[in-house]
């Protein structure tokens, strides 16, 4: 693995990002789904003022960014603790099996680990057993007891009405 370096990502990086969030979208049969602009991810990660909303690792093979990690801090009332949402983790197909993966869910592990934060989670597609795998061979046990709910357009501006 002498070829891989995990890094947190620079505003150099966002172009990259976003790239890979749209190969993410394409690859989880969601193309039109990752409409997030350059300058979003900008504000969100890298803000002028206050503290990021969300966070991002990258993987480099070859000298090129080929893999990503974006996160952001939750809190769990049950533990009082902090912890990481991880929400997209994503390496590019051909650059799999070299470890970016695994580099990257470590460096998620080591953060959580060196700040004292108890959890460590993300969601998956059911019909994505070859990261179901990838999680499970790395410790990772499924909640199959909870269901993901979200609200969003039109469901979430009614909601929201007065």
């Amino acid at each position: 693995m002498t070829d891989v370096l995990i890094r947190e990502a620079d505003p150099a990086d966002v172009p990259h990002l976003i790239r890979l969030v749209q190969e993410l979208a394409a690859y989880e049969k969601e193309p039109d789904s990752a409409t997030a602009t350059p300058e979003q991810f900008r504000e969100a990660l890298f803000p002028a003022h206050g503290d990021p909303t969300a966070y991002a690792l990258v993987g480099v093979r070859e000298g090129a960014v080929v893999a990503m990690a974006i996160w952001f801090r939750s809190f769990s009332t049950w533990t009082g603790q902090a912890g990481i949402w991880l929400e997209d983790l994503f390496v590019e197909p051909e650059h799999r099996g070299h470890g970016l993966g695994k580099a990257l869910l470590a460096r998620l592990a080591q953060l959580c680990v060196e700040r004292g934060w108890t959890r460590l989670e993300w969601t998956v597609l059911d019909w994505n057993t070859p990261s179901i795998d990838f999680y499970r061979a790395h410790g990772a046990r499924s909640l199959d007891d909870w269901t993901t709910f979200r609200l969003d357009g039109d469901a979430l501006s009614r909601l929201a009405a007065p």
